[in-house]
């Protein structure tokens, strides 16, 4: 509220609404509405709500139309002398006056009381904040234990998975050396397996041997003949009657008889 406003606040602490109508005013300089003076003001002896003043003059209490007739404005002041009428105007601005600065100590008490709501609204936010952020500071301290062992566990998987690699190389090439030896003896073994129907003459000489050994004999100057005789007495073939198999594949069969 300013001096050029010309709404008045009810003085009732609990009231504060902006007044209209009728008013009741009071010698100690306070103003209520209609609704809280004619509770306050009907029980003898009359206390003021505002500052518990007594009120026991017939002209303490005045119940006042705050918007009168031109006609009331008219005669309540005719007749006065002037110094009269000033004093009256005087008195009635100081009233403005101590309203005025009752409104300003009002706002002035409510804005110190949001103040101090904001204030203490504002320490528990920055308690709660606090805690979270220790609470947010704990878990990144065990974040990064959690980490650190985490580094551990990776670095000892890793020198693991070094050293199988290691050990699988080793692996790789013994399997490679081994496979490639395997592949030269396979190749020797596929080159000195015989061919079917081929026989050489080693395996011709053995077949030819006779299962059992001759008598000794002295050589003289008949030593062919002998061996020869002695050969056939066996019923062997000698050297010169060896023929292979595919040559006596295209002889008839002779018997001698």
């Amino acid at each position: 509220m300013s001096l050029c406003d010309d709404t008045l606040l009810c003085n009732f602490p609990k009231c504060r609404n902006k007044l209209s109508g009728f008013a009741w005013v009071t010698a100690c300089s306070h103003v209520f509405c209609d609704q809280h003076g004619s509770g306050e003001f009907s029980r003898s002896p009359a206390i003021c709500p505002a500052c518990s003043s007594a009120l026991s003059g017939k002209l303490d209490i005045v119940r006042t139309e705050l918007s009168p007739s031109e006609e009331y404005k008219a005669m309540v002041l005719a007749g006065l002398r002037p110094d009269i009428v000033l004093d009256i105007s005087a008195r009635a601005l100081a009233f403005w006056s101590y309203q005025e600065r009752m409104y300003q100590e009002y706002s002035l008490s409510r804005a110190d009381t949001q103040l101090k709501q904001m204030e203490k609204v504002l320490t528990q936010q920055n308690q709660s904040r606090e805690l979270e952020l220790n609470a947010m500071r704990g878990e990144i301290a065990s974040l990064k234990k959690v980490m650190e062992e985490y580094k551990r566990k990776y670095s000892e998987v890793s020198e693991r998975l070094m050293e199988r690699n290691r050990q699988y190389q080793k692996l790789q090439g013994l399997y490679d050396s081994l496979r490639l030896r395997n592949m030269v003896v396979g190749a020797g073994e596929v080159d000195t397996v015989p061919q079917p129907g081929y026989q050489d003459f080693n395996t011709v000489a053995r077949q030819a041997t006779p299962q059992r050994s001759p008598r000794s004999f002295a050589l003289g100057p008949d030593r062919d003949s002998r061996i020869f005789s002695c050969l056939e007495a066996d019923g062997t073939k000698t050297f010169f009657q060896f023929s292979s198999p595919a040559r006596d594949k295209g002889r008839p069969f002779i018997s001698n008889h």
